[in-house]
């Protein structure tokens, strides 16, 4: 019998004490949270269709909350998070074939989504605007 009164000597779990911050863990943790952001983004655009599907008045109401300043900038986050979700699937998708492991390619495909994600966030609201207008 193990004496129940002497201390175990266990290893800690690593955490985020023990690692310092590196570019593609920071994309994980941002890959889940826009995955959240999502879910909550398509309660927004349930409303819009419900809204849609009720009538005009309803539509309106819908269609002014989105053309506010703060609408806009859920809907830009929203984009946002779309895009940077979308190219983080992709980027496991490669991975999941067993390619894109080597650190250099991991750090240099990181970089390409978070600027990617903010220049095709901007491209969609470029495009988006210039519909609008015509």
């Amino acid at each position: 019998m193990t004496d129940s009164k002497t201390a175990v000597e266990r290893p800690l779990s690593p955490h985020l004490q023990i690692y310092s911050p590196m570019l593609t863990m920071m994309l994980s943790i941002v890959h889940r949270m826009t995955g959240a952001a999502l879910f909550f983004g398509t309660v927004l655009l349930a409303w819009w269709l419900l809204a849609a599907a009720s009538g005009p008045a309803a539509f309106e109401a819908v269609q002014g909350f989105m053309g506010s300043i703060i609408g806009r900038i859920i809907l830009l986050g929203y984009t946002w998070a779309l895009i940077h979700h979308m190219l983080g699937g992709l980027r496991h998708l490669v991975w999941d074939t067993g390619r894109g492991f080597e650190l250099p390619t991991v750090e240099r495909v990181a970089k390409l989504m978070l600027v990617s994600s903010v220049a095709l966030t901007i491209l969609v609201w470029i495009v988006g605007y210039a519909m609008k207008g015509s």
